[in-house]
């Protein structure tokens, strides 16, 4: 999987791509993440970007132009391959489990990060494949949205999660749902405010595996279907 972001601010990449399973990932070649400067694709002198809105209105927009420029290049990097361009916006379809998982089956998404008042729609309307939200709220930009997406379809990478592997596997519906239940670890009893004590379900101590699915099942929750 080959993910290609096109950002304003590519140094908010930096750091996390560098740490923990994504950083490993990468040395191992089973992703690969490139960070590309919308500014690089600007003609104008100043390598500007975006540009009054026309009718009128508060801030900036994000100019079509250099956004059509740098999908083009990246794009033609990679041919005869499963490619999808997404564009982040608060009006996108809701981004989930299922979604993550058609994703993973391509071979690279580009990811357009907005950033000021938004981005001119002919982005939209002629170059994304997707728009994608990944909540009900407004970021001052989609590097965050980026970043989620791109740790979300990592981990369906295979060998991206290492040993956890087969246990991700046993944790996904038939509908590609994720199902996800509370989880413990040492001690045993802790210690918590005003001298109470916070323990484990005593079935998880218990050894008895059907048991301890059946408790599984109870109090598990499906995340996006």
């Amino acid at each position: 999987m080959q993910f290609d972001v096109i950002t304003i601010f590519p140094k908010i990449f930096e750091c996390y791509f560098k740490e923990s399973i994504i950083n490993k990932a990468t040395k191992r070649g089973l992703i690969s993440i490139n960070i590309h400067n919308l500014r690089d694709f600007s003609q104008d002198t100043h390598k500007k970007v975006d540009d009054k809105p026309y009718g009128g209105g508060r801030g900036m927009v994000m100019m079509v132009e250099p956004i059509c420029r740098a999908v083009k290049t990246v794009k033609s990097k990679i041919k005869n391959q499963k490619s999808k361009i997404v564009l982040f916006t608060p009006r996108g379809k809701k981004f989930n489990q299922k979604l993550a998982y058609q994703f993973s089956k391509l071979d690279q998404l580009i990811l357009i990060c907005g950033r000021y008042e938004g981005v001119d729609e002919r982005v939209a309307k002629y170059i994304a494949d997707s728009e994608i939200s990944v909540g009900d709220f407004v970021l001052m930009g989609g590097e965050l949205p980026a970043l989620m997406l791109i740790e979300t379809v990592s981990r369906l990478t295979p060998g991206v999660v290492g040993k956890s592997e087969d246990l991700l596997k046993k944790r996904i519906t038939k509908e590609r749902g994720f199902i996800e239940y509370p989880q413990y670890t040492r001690p045993e009893v802790f210690s918590g405010e005003k001298g109470a004590k916070w323990q484990v379900p005593k079935v998880l101590l218990s050894g008895h595996h059907k048991k301890i699915g059946e408790w599984r099942k109870k109090h598990s929750k499906i995340i996006e279907k």
